[in-house]
């Protein structure tokens, strides 16, 4: 298929723009049940250090509003508010499957903080000009279905001095190990989202997704170009994975 400005990826296939979100929200309703059991199988447990070195980064404040959007399962959320009990929280995710696990999640714990669950997509936000003072994505920019858009919204709620920060899966540049991790990606992750959810083509679909996303300075212009300023950039075990913060002025 000749690719246009209509069109985007859903991993390695070119689509029409418009069925991204239809597509990607079909993936995360399959795999929702088991979504963070994956994530430890996956990554080896390694994607609770990433998560954990984002809300460091962060370093969230008393009162402040946080935004995280594709955060259904709350994996975020429930790390800000554990670490500052007085923020307020929105987490807004495309899949209502994930939120339920999050809201489940989030009474199992009992967790005191204020978290408001919201249904809705990174390239509409449904809120005001300058709402937030931080927004943070974790491993879910590389399914939005325009990254541009979707990043021209977060600089919109965000107010002035505002945090921008989004963990995201990177491109390894060392070659052995590259190699290594390329195997493991497309040989081993689809076959466990088959073994342990009988679902072996969203796995497949995540594993392409990843190589699809643009690298580390391709997407470091990408967040300039949606009008933030200081962008700067931590890679997490040898660029497997890695963390942009940027400020809106």
């Amino acid at each position: 298929m000749r690719s246009t400005e209509q069109d985007t990826h859903f991993g390695f296939r070119t689509i029409p723009k418009g069925e991204k979100a239809d597509r990607v929200r079909d993936v995360f309703i399959g795999v929702s049940s088991r979504y963070d059991l994956m994530n430890d199988l996956m990554s080896g447990g390694m994607h609770r250090i990433w998560k954990n070195a984002l809300v460091d980064w962060l370093m969230p404040q008393q009162d402040q509003r946080i935004l995280d959007l594709a955060g259904g399962t709350g994996d975020i959320a429930l790390r800000i508010v554990e670490r500052q009990p007085n923020a307020s929280l929105t987490v807004l995710d495309l899949t209502e499957e994930m939120l339920a696990m999050g809201r489940d999640r989030a009474a199992r714990l009992r967790s005191s903080g204020d978290i408001a669950w919201i249904t809705g997509s990174a390239d509409a936000l449904p809120f005001a000009a300058d709402s937030f003072d931080a927004c943070t994505v974790a491993f879910g920019i590389r399914n939005f279905p325009d990254i541009p858009e979707s990043l021209a919204e977060m600089h919109r709620v965000l107010r002035p001095g505002g945090r921008l920060l989004i963990l995201e899966f990177g491109h390894v540049e060392v070659s052995g190990l590259r190699r290594l991790y390329d195997r493991y990606s497309f040989s081993v992750l689809p076959r466990l989202g088959n073994l342990v959810l009988n679902d072996r083509e969203s796995y497949q679909y995540l594993v392409e997704s990843i190589r699809r996303f643009p690298r580390r300075k391709e997407f470091a212009g990408m967040i300039e170009a949606a009008g933030f300023v200081n962008v700067a950039v931590r890679n997490m075990s040898f660029g497997v994975a890695s963390i942009h913060s940027a400020w809106k002025i």
